[in-house]
């Protein structure tokens, strides 16, 4: 049976699906607002539900001993928040934040855990979803370790700009350094550079990102990197 997507709600992991596997869950999604700043889960708390953004960003965070707040991955509309705990543990391993508003479809966990028990095929989305994800906290950790404030800062707006779709986002200098374990005087450097080179736009808690390429050429390969594993696992494009 071919997929029909045309009256799906615009995310990329219901867009994947084949007809049958979107018909065992598409009585279960629910429509969500993603507000930002708000908590869907902590570390240690048993999620409840998975979310499919179809615009917004949703942020993994590990909270550490001293009270900082790192961000280690995000989900956008490619793809969905809960994949490895629909498949195995529903304790959450870090905290989940909206880190920019929106909008997604929600589906109970116990519900979604249904639908893949009755689908390999819905299970082999789940786990590739859930392996690009940890890519992404993979390359993460190791940008944050060895590259510079300057382009992880690069890297970090040009993944939001891919996964939210679109060149404007709201993010305060705070996010921004929590986003890519910094300190905030050393993102507000960085900004200002990028500015300067007429590579983003900075006012107020809005950047717009005014040169792509500029920004590409500024940022590490980690960017390129977790692209090339989204494209390889999910065969899907950010456009």
């Amino acid at each position: 049976m071919t997929s029909d997507t045309t009256s799906r709600p615009p995310n990329g992991f219901l867009s994947a699906l084949s007809a049958d596997d979107f018909e065992l869950i598409q009585p279960h999604l629910r429509t969500v607002d993603l507000v930002q700043g708000c908590v869907l889960v902590e570390v240690g708390e048993r999620l409840k539900r998975v979310y499919l953004p179809h615009r917004g960003l949703i942020s993994l965070v590990v909270k550490l001993a001293k009270g900082e707040h790192v961000q280690i991955a995000m989900i956008g509309r490619d793809s969905i928040y809960g994949a490895f705990s629909t498949l195995g543990d529903a304790a959450a391993i870090n905290s989940a934040v909206v880190l920019l508003p929106g909008v997604a479809s929600t589906v109970e966990l116990d519900r979604f855990r249904d639908a893949a028990d009755r689908s390999a095929s819905l299970r082999t989305q789940l786990a590739r979803h859930g392996l690009a994800a940890y890519a992404q906290i993979q390359q993460t950790a190791a940008c944050n370790a060895a590259h510079t404030v300057e382009s992880r800062v690069a890297r970090c707006l040009l993944q939001t700009n891919d996964l939210a779709g679109g060149n404007e986002l709201v993010l305060t200098q705070e996010s921004l350094a929590q986003m890519i374990g910094a300190r905030r005087n050393s993102v507000s450097l960085v900004a200002n550079t990028l500015q300067q080179a007429k590579f983003i736009h900075y006012s107020r808690g809005h950047i717009e990102i005014t040169d792509i390429e500029g920004l590409g050429k500024t940022s590490c390969e980690c960017y390129a990197t977790v692209k090339a594993h989204y494209e390889r696992l999910l065969r899907l494009r950010c456009v």
